[in-house]
Parts: structure tokens; sequence; C-alpha cells
């Protein structure tokens, strides 16, 4: 699974545990990011529906979500891979924005990915591999950057891992299907069918997913758009369709609230942390409509780019580290007898 902020990677314990207690077969994830939860519960036999705006996640959701392992042919799936390896590196777009002109990537490595790209979209579109194939080529890069996990800026020196040899490998499909969806939460909660559990992580301060990860966004897109700054960031980061309400301190508890009001599921799950701009109190005062509410606390270690810092190319630094640790507040609500049975499964 790539590097992530706002991973919930230490939270899936707590949350797959809190998802068997509930006995749900059916489950939504709004703002799925790499589908880590997603698979978790998908890992339990509940049929999962997911959604996000990223076309990245999309791509991920397809692969482990939406596809059934059992509708690949695996040996397909490995002579694919084998095949892409195999190609030598032909340096182009992703070379030259990622690798050259910023420093995410060593460029032997980011003329492999620009080789293997241009033959993904030509030999596997429209095909069941297009999208297990993507998957591994964003896991392969991932595992060879140059950076604390986030694309607002790279390492003032190259990571070791960053000399390693980009390396495909199987992205690990699960048995049973689900729905992937690319959408905006707050207009498609409402539109879905009913389910028995929704967890909700949705965004809660400035940081923006969308400027975060540009290069998967571009990676998968492949409309090798114009740029700016340091990072090389995608100019429609700048773009207003592309700013959420749940990135701004004025529109973000309206749009937390309206979409707890609105996804269709019986019982909710949501998690957020402590440097949220709302409160602990003022979130269980808005998922008090769904019923009864119970709170479990997680505190957890931060990424690492926070203690850290980050650097540009002339190897200043413009990232300040920041607190060491957080907790994370997952609240429950619904029915109280069914709440208290997941709350307590936690301690069990």
């Amino acid at each position: 699974m790539i590097k992530y902020l706002g991973s919930k990677r230490t939270l899936i314990p707590t949350l797959t545990t809190l998802a068997h207690a509930s006995g749900a077969g059916t489950a939504l994830d709004l703002f799925t990011g790499t589908t880590r939860v997603a698979k978790a519960f998908k890992s339990l036999g509940i049929h999962m529906t997911e959604a996000d705006t990223a076309s990245y996640s999309e791509i991920f959701a397809k692969t482990w979500i939406e596809l059934d392992s059992g509708d690949i042919d695996s040996k397909d799936l490995t002579e694919a891979l084998a095949e892409l390896s195999s190609l030598p590196g032909e340096p182009g777009y992703f070379t030259q924005t990622f690798c050259i002109d910023a420093r995410f990537f060593q460029p032997e490595n980011g003329a492999r990915v620009d080789s293997m790209r241009a033959r993904i979209e030509r030999d596997f579109r429209g095909t069941n591999l297009y999208n297990p194939l993507l998957t591994a080529l964003i896991l392969a890069a991932d595992r060879v950057d140059s950076t604390t996990g986030l694309q607002m800026a790279f390492l003032k020196t190259w990571a070791r891992r960053s000399f390693n040899h980009l390396e495909m490998r199987d992205p690990g499909l699960l048995a049973g299907a689900g729905l992937a969806i690319r959408g905006d939460a707050l207009q498609i909660a409402k539109t879905l069918p009913e389910v028995e559990l929704a967890y909700l992580d949705p965004p809660y301060n400035q940081h923006r997913y969308f400027s975060n990860y540009h290069i998967w966004e571009s990676l998968v897109r492949w409309d090798k758009p114009e740029t700016y700054g340091i990072a090389n960031k995608r100019l429609d980061a700048r773009s207003v369709d592309n700013k959420s309400p749940f990135n701004s301190r004025k529109t973000m508890p309206a749009a937390i609230e309206k979409l707890i009001s609105e996804v269709n599921a019986q019982t909710l799950v949501l998690s957020y942390n402590n440097e949220s701009w709302l409160s602990k109190e003022d979130v269980i005062a808005m998922c008090e409509q769904r019923g009864h509410v119970e709170v479990v606390d997680v505190d957890f270690k931060r990424y690492v780019g926070s203690q850290i810092g980050v650097y540009n190319k002339k190897g200043l630094r413009v990232g300040t580290p920041g607190a060491r640790r957080n907790v994370e507040h997952i609240l429950i609500a619904g029915d109280k007898g069914l709440v208290k049975k997941m709350a307590a499964s936690i301690s069990e």
C-alpha cells in the first residue's frame, strides 16, 4: 500500500473489529483514498461500495474492491507484469517533470515509468488487466520515490530507496465483487442504496489530497498537464473545481453535518483526529442525529514528514516538524444496542 497522509493503517485492527461486531453484510466507504479500509472490510466478506474524487483512488478501487480476483487469469497478469518489467526505459513527460525538473524519482526509474505507462495505455486499455497494472505501477513507483509520503516537496538528498530498481509486483487481488464510484461524497451520499454500515473519514483541515498526490493523479490520467512550482503540481490544482468544502475552516463543519445526516446507512462509523477544526464534542453532537453515540479513541504516531520537515531542490527546509503523536477519534452512531455491542468489542 502506498505512503499516504491520513492512512488508516494503524486503525485497521480497530475498524475491522467494529465492522465484524456490526454483523454488516453491506458497507460504504465514502472517502476511500487508497481503499485500505474498504479492502479490510471486503476481506471480512462484506460487499463494499466505495467512492472518492481522485482518479488514482478510482483505479485502486476498481482493482481491489470492484474486481473479483476470480475474473482474472493469474497467468495473464503474471505475463503482463513480466512484459512491462522487461521494457527498456524511454524518458518522456514523467521523467522530465518528476525526475529532472523536480527530484521525486531517479531519472532511470522515471524513464521506466514512462515506457510502462505508455505500454499499459496502448495494449491494455479496455481489458480487465488495465486497472491492476496501473495499480502495480503506482505501487512500484511509490517504493522508489524520494519523499516523506507527500508530493508537496521532495527530500533534500536522495532517499536510499530511490536508488532501487523499480519492480512491478502482483498487486494482490481480492475475491468477491464490489462497486467503485468516482464522485463527490456530498453529491452522491443520499443517492446511493442503503447499506448496513457506512464508514466516513472526511478531510477536516487545509490539506488537499488532489495537491498532495498530484503525481499519481497525472500518472493515472496520463494527460501530461502543464505544471507550476517546485513540486511541479498540475495547473488544475489551483482550480475551484478541485477545492473541497472539507478543506475550509468556514465551510467544513456544515459539510460534515450535511454528510452525516444524508448518508443512507443503518449504522455510522466516523473517524477524525484531534487536529481537526472541530472539537470532539462538536462531532458527537452531529452524530447524535443518527441515534446513540459511542466513542473509541486511538493514540498513534504521526507520519514521518511531520517529524523531519520537507526540503526544496536547493536543500532549504520548506516545512517544519510538527507534533509526534495524534489521537484518532472513532465515533459509532445508530441503534443503541448495536452501537454498545460494537464499542464493547474493542475491549474484549
